[in-house]
């Protein structure tokens, strides 16, 4: 994998096209000035949380002798789990926060941008190739940037897209992140019987 094509993966599993209407609900309540405060302050600390898992994955899984191929799998699976929710949403506001009351780290932080499944992503990056943590810090700060603008411009994008584009706009983001899933796994899948041969 690449640098943008990481790059790319990341932005669809943090998915911010499909976060816009969770986060102008979490914020209606609060004057602009203030909304974009908050906004700034979490998207900081999402940041932040990225690249303690980037940088700190991989200890974890050498402290749980864990496998370069079983963390593909998973992740593939974790990943083709996450697509079916952008392509089926489910009903229901995840905010969790009472009328007026500001968030802080959650939900806006975690899960919305630092979600499992883009911590896991990063894991399994940088145990893949962790001689490549350059090109992997790259395309996080890519990606997160490119998210932040989005989430920033929250209103002028809902006023574009409306609330049946944001919708197609997420299920069309659900339906790639599908093939890279199972593209993850199969690679998985594939280095694991490469693995098992080669050790027999």
């Amino acid at each position: 994998m690449d640098t943008w094509s990481a790059a790319v993966m990341l932005f669809l599993i943090m998915d911010p096209l499909g976060n816009l209407p969770v986060f102008m609900s979490v914020l209606k309540t609060i004057e602009p000035k203030r909304r974009r405060f908050i906004l700034i302050r979490e998207l900081l600390f999402a940041l932040l949380i990225l690249f303690t898992f980037l940088f700190s994955g991989q200890a974890v899984l050498d402290f749980l002798n864990v496998q370069q191929e079983t963390v593909s799998i998973a992740g593939g699976i974790i990943l083709f789990l996450i697509a079916l929710k952008m392509i089926f949403p489910s009903a229901g506001n995840p905010s969790g926060l009472a009328v007026g009351e500001e968030p802080f780290l959650v939900p806006l932080a975690i899960p919305m941008i630092a979600g499992p499944s883009t911590l896991a992503a990063l894991i399994l990056m940088s145990n893949q190739n962790p001689d490549r943590m350059l090109d992997w810090s790259i395309a996080l700060g890519a990606s997160w940037l490119v998210s932040a603008i989005i989430l920033m411009f929250s209103g002028l994008f809902h006023r574009l897209l409306g609330e049946r584009g944001l919708t197609a706009m997420e299920r069309l983001m659900g339906m790639i992140l599908v093939m890279i899933s199972i593209q993850m796994f199969l690679d998985g899948v594939a280095n694991y019987f490469t693995h098992t041969a080669g050790v027999m």
